[in-house]
């Protein structure tokens, strides 16, 4: 079962992980297969674009396919059928110029102006929310491949097995779920909402820029370096990271003592970074205020901390117009919502992961900015403690579940999951500068 299809992509987005860096494409088939592509194209760093086709159906059987169409003229027929319903010509034709029509308004719906990706010779990943009979999807892979893809596969959250057994139009068949019957795609997920049109082209655009941040950051190796930051009479020593001068930068908030060196926070700086984010990975106690364990849960002590870290990043040079974002873990978001509700407009988002918002305490209800709580199904205190504190939140927040997921998400694949969920929060929050207009956000 997966929650909605957001998280059926992120699923599906770390089976496809060895795809990462061969340039492959992502198609999503319009429109709840858009949401779960958006995913897997974040996942591998790959750009998005979806797949437009519609079916040529037999005039007096309309559900027997004869052949399909898609953008820039493509079209396949299956010659078999042709010839075994004796189909005329000039009714082919007026089924394809119907079809055309249709297909050219939905064309006009979704681009808005989008050129074709081109797929000559790449690789090609159709992607769709699931197969129920599996037409939609033979049709796309067919088409992918009449646009030149010199690979196509078809990576599915769900499809019935006997289905996928028979699947001939694709290299390769990816999916999560095979039942032995399906009733139902919908069945398999707790949110199937329908996606609308206007859904689909924010997805397109997001993941547009996001493709855009990665590349600037990959040309550009900005800064990459230790630091310090001066707060409460001690120096706080850090790790900053700078892909391009212009870059968002995410500071951490490290939980229960651990610091700039935690491996966790790390791992996920690092998915940060490739999504052309800049992270400051910082230690929120000197070495001597580490020996008394209060300091610890002193939350009003690390929110100050954090306030210095973004007042010593509006300082710099490098820093002074790139807009900052939170990521708090465990007692470090407690602070990083204290710290973000006392700063307002100086902060564009939070994230938690295992995190302890209620320890901001009175702070909670002022915190403006949008923030998400990550927490893992299998840490029930936490997610208790995470609940009653999204009911005081006047802020837009999500609360998202890692499944399986225990409180230092060391689970296998947990934490990818945790990481993938906060870079796209900041990604869609967080402008490139903090002056920014607030249109400029994905």
């Amino acid at each position: 079962m997966f929650a909605d299809r957001a998280d059926a992509g992120r699923q599906l987005g770390l089976r496809l992980e060895y795809l990462r860096g061969g340039g492959a494409v992502v198609l999503g088939v319009p429109r709840g297969g858009v949401p779960v592509a958006f995913e897997v194209a974040g996942a591998l760093g790959a750009p998005l674009d979806v797949i437009l086709v519609r079916k040529l159906g037999v005039p007096f059987q309309p559900e027997l396919a004869m052949g399909a169409i898609g953008e820039g003229g493509a079209s396949v027929l299956d010659k078999r059928v042709l010839s075994l319903t004796r189909v005329r010509q000039e009714d082919l034709k007026a089924v394809e110029e119907r079809e055309r029509r249709l297909l050219n308004d939905r064309v006009a719906r979704f681009r808005a102006g989008r050129t074709l990706m081109d797929l000559s010779g790449r690789t090609a990943v159709i992607v769709d929310d699931g197969i129920a009979t599996g037409s939609t999807a033979r049709v796309a892979c067919s088409i992918a491949r009449k646009l030149g893809a010199a690979r196509v596969i078809l990576a599915v959250p769900v499809a019935p097995a006997d289905i996928l057994g028979t699947f001939k139009e694709a290299d390769e068949v990816v999916c999560l779920a095979t039942p032995r019957q399906l009733t139902a795609v919908s069945q398999h997920y707790r949110d199937f909402s329908p996606t609308t049109d206007d859904e689909v082209a924010w997805l397109l655009d997001a993941s547009a820029e996001r493709v855009q941040r990665a590349s600037s950051a990959s040309g550009n190796p900005g800064l990459d370096q230790d630091v310090q930051i001066h707060s409460d009479g001690v120096r706080l020593q850090g790790h900053l990271a700078l892909p391009r001068p212009d870059a968002a930068v995410v500071v951490f908030a490290h939980g229960s003592g651990s610091g700039r060196h935690s491996p966790r926070n790390r791992f996920v700086a690092s998915m940060l970074q490739q999504a052309g984010l800049g992270t400051l990975l910082l230690d929120l106690l000197s070495p001597g205020e580490e020996l008394d364990r209060a300091n610890v849960f002193n939350i009003e002590l690390l929110a100050r901390r954090l306030t210095a870290a973004t007042g010593w990043l509006g300082s710099q040079p490098d820093t002074a117009s790139c807009s900052v974002g939170y990521f708090g873990a465990s007692t470090g978001a407690g602070a990083a919502l204290w710290a973000a509700a006392e700063q307002g407009e100086k902060i564009g988002a939070v994230v938690s992961r295992g995190g302890r918002p209620d320890l901001a305490g009175p702070w909670l209800a002022r915190v403006r900015v949008p923030t998400l709580l990550i927490v893992g199904s299998a840490d029930h205190q936490v997610l208790e403690l995470n609940r009653r504190a999204q009911a005081q939140m006047r802020c837009p927040n999500r609360l998202e579940l890692v499944q399986g997921a225990t409180h230092l998400f060391e689970e296998p694949g947990t934490l990818e999951q945790a990481a993938v969920l906060a870079r796209d929060w900041f990604v869609q929050y967080l402008p490139w500068e903090r002056d920014a207009p607030s249109g400029s956000a994905p």
